[in-house]
């Protein structure tokens, strides 16, 4: 990766799906398909004023109620 890395936990079997989904879509790693998927879904966040906003959008998502 570039720069520094930052190490997360995730639920084996949830990187199990997400690695036989980025070998099928050809990603050269999870940790780049994760890095894609991360950044396309982060452009729904930029651009808002404020927290309120994030969380609005979130609802909006079904990520929170």
């Amino acid at each position: 990766m570039f720069g520094s890395s930052v190490k997360i936990k995730l639920d084996k079997d949830l990187y199990k799906r997400l690695k036989h989904i980025a070998d099928v879509a050809g990603y050269a790693t999870v940790e780049e398909f994760i890095t894609h998927v991360l950044e396309k879904e982060m452009t729904n966040f930029e651009g808002t004023d404020g927290d309120d906003d994030i969380r609005d959008k979130l609802r909006g998502l079904g990520y929170i109620s």
